[in-house]
């Protein structure tokens, strides 16, 4: 199986630029978030139809990144 229907878009959470990646396989949709700058994965998720896993993704990465601490330069 091969991943279709790939869309990859950049949005703000928390004050953070958060790249939102989704693709199918099968049946399945599986979205990831992840921090733009060093790119590493803040929430992975998988559900039957694109918006459901894109919502879950972002409710995820919302939550860990409003945990987050940033610190002033």
């Amino acid at each position: 199986m091969k991943a279709e229907d790939y869309r990859q878009r950049q949005i703000e959470l928390e004050g953070w630029a958060v790249n939102l990646t989704s693709y199918r396989i099968g049946p399945t949709f599986y979205c990831s978030a992840d921090n733009v700058s060093p790119g590493a994965a803040i929430a992975r998720t998988s559900a039957t139809t694109r918006e459901e896993a894109e919502a879950a993704a972002i409710d995820r990465a919302r939550v860990k990144l409003a945990a987050t601490r940033r610190h002033s330069v």
